[in-house]
């Protein structure tokens, strides 16, 4: 029985593609359904800290796209950005950071976080 589930598995999984979009992350993956049909799931991940645990965690969201949905879906998806391309002024591309291979922090130093508490007096140390 071991062996059919590991076929079924590595079946299921088809290509998968992976897009870093600042603290974000989308997984777009094809995958087969035991009759072979083939189907999209887009994942977005987002990095986040749990304070009682003191513990980074991963909150993800999935959508599930069938192959009769993608003509409407793309249609959709299309007309929504390209109405927003119209209307608005679109950013420059962001720079991507290089990142840490197991903690996805970024490897280069922020300007906007590199401060010294030292220079800092609250109201009460200068009175």
């Amino acid at each position: 029985m071991e062996e059919k589930e590991k076929q079924e598995r590595d079946r299921a999984e088809i290509f998968s593609k992976a897009v870093r979009a600042g603290k974000r992350t989308y997984f777009f993956d094809v995958k087969a359904t035991i009759s072979n049909e083939y189907y999209l799931t887009i994942t977005e991940s987002k990095r986040r800290f749990n304070n009682d645990q003191g513990k980074f965690f991963y909150e993800k969201h999935k959508l599930f796209l069938y192959k009769e949905d993608f003509e409407k879906f793309s249609e959709g998806l299309n007309e929504v950005v390209s109405y927003i391309k119209s209307e608005q002024t679109m950013p420059e591309p962001r720079e991507e950071r290089p990142r840490d291979e197991f903690t996805g922090e970024s490897t280069t130093k922020n300007k906007h976080t590199d401060i010294s508490f030292e220079d800092l007096q609250s109201d009460t140390e200068t009175e």
